[in-house]
């Protein structure tokens, strides 16, 4: 009987940290789901939603005619049946020579691993280079759900603390945590939740000091480059490209913001040719997605994309969504930095507690989403992947807002 019950305790155990999971939800998600069910009651076009990144311009016709002919004239079997473990081969060629062309670095199919979006890519990223109870480096703010991507991998995330003035790295802060532990340093640029694109300044101190740490504790840093905004850049801004700059890169993509394609979970991971090891980390890849089921991405949606791949969808309209919005806000009183890329801006509550700020902006059906899970407590963020003639609208509530609850 005692050996019953010591059974029960250990399968408990098994499943604790994910019945914990349960009361940390993503705050986004939660927002999101308040704006639905706000928009049921007084129509979805009277709810201000910045709460998810979810793009909102059609995806390329070029792309929608592709997956038509190709439906149209070739075999089911080809287009509906399992890929390779590492992805088709064809896509994988036509992926390597575009990033060559684009960035002058000598990919090849043999560098190239296709995989469920920038997630599934990231899942296989963390697995490669770490081993359970080590280290990885990020810096705030940082989308959260790095937290369970790299934790429940066996890796440690450890968070470097935000420059608050600029959203660039902050450098004392990160020297400080680069320990011998430390076996990758995951960023994300052009960044989610900030919208700043790392500069090339920025980059190459980052990977100088990588270089000298990697050197110093005898063993290689991975840098980990989570790029699913990489298309969405604006006129002017520095937006270099980060595998150019350290040979121990692992580039980490998603076709979801570019062809505005995130429900169709497609993407890639890239080695640096350069990279030790390289080839044999794509393989260790496939080798991977046996043990954790990411594997075999929808064939159809591999051979589509590897048609459009230098192309996307019509992105002007977040940048002009985004100068809307940073003038208003500027105008307002905010303090923000900015954006540079995506289609997030970042600001400055008005208040100390961005919680309770962002609670009073839905009495005015605007639905924000406080920093405090990104790294960032004190600051907001909107996703202003939406129609423009619903920003323009937004800003008459947000002015509202602000009067009513700030400067009475």
């Amino acid at each position: 009987m005692e050996h019953i019950f010591i059974n029960e305790r250990k399968k408990e155990m098994l499943v604790q940290k994910y019945k914990d999971m349960l009361s940390a939800k993503s705050v986004i998600r939660q927002l999101s789901e308040f704006a639905t069910a706000r928009g049921q009651e007084i129509g979805y076009e009277n709810v201000f939603d910045y709460s998810l990144g979810n793009p909102s311009v059609p995806v390329p016709q070029e792309f929608t005619d592709r997956m038509l002919h190709m439906l149209a004239t070739k075999n089911p079997m080809e287009l509906h049946g399992y890929s390779p473990s590492l992805g088709i081969t064809s896509v994988r060629e036509k992926i390597a020579a575009s990033l060559e062309q684009r960035f002058g670095i000598p990919y090849r199919k043999e560098h190239i691993f296709m995989a469920s979006g920038a997630a599934g890519a990231l899942a296989h990223a963390f697995r490669l280079v770490t081993e359970p109870g080590d280290e990885i480096l990020t810096f705030a703010p940082y989308f959260p759900e790095y937290g369970p991507y790299v934790n429940l991998s066996g890796a440690v995330l450890k968070v470097v603390p935000p420059n608050t003035e600029t959203f660039q790295i902050n450098f004392p802060a990160f020297e400080e945590m680069l320990t011998d532990k430390v076996m990758a340093v995951l960023i994300n640029t052009p960044n989610n939740p900030s919208g700043i694109v790392y500069s090339t300044e920025t980059i190459q101190k980052l990977t100088d000091i990588l270089k000298k740490k990697s050197e110093e504790y005898g063993h290689d840093i991975y840098l980990i480059s989570d790029e699913p905004y990489r298309e969405i850049v604006f006129e002017g801004v520095d937006a270099p490209c980060v595998s150019k700059f350290y040979d121990n890169t692992i580039m980490c993509y998603s076709f979801s913001k570019s062809l505005s394609l995130p429900g169709e979970r497609i993407g890639y991971v890239a080695i640096n040719p350069a990279c030790k090891d390289a080839e044999d980390m794509v393989f260790m890849c496939g080798q991977i997605s046996r043990g954790i089921g990411h594997n075999c991405p929808p064939s159809i949606i591999q051979l589509a994309v590897a048609e459009v791949l230098d192309q996307t969808a019509d992105l002007s309209v977040y940048e002009k969504n985004m100068n809307l919005i940073y003038n208003e806000l500027v105008a307002l009183g905010f303090t923000v930095v900015k954006p540079g890329g995506t289609f997030y801006i970042f600001p400055k509550a008005l208040e100390e507690d961005a919680v309770a700020f962002c609670q009073k902006a839905l009495k005015y059906d605007l639905v924000l989403v406080p920093a405090d899970s990104f790294g960032a407590p004190g600051f907001f963020r909107m996703a202003y992947c939406i129609d423009t003639e619903k920003v323009e609208r937004s800003l008459v509530a947000l002015r509202k807002f602000v009067e009513a609850e700030y400067r009475k």
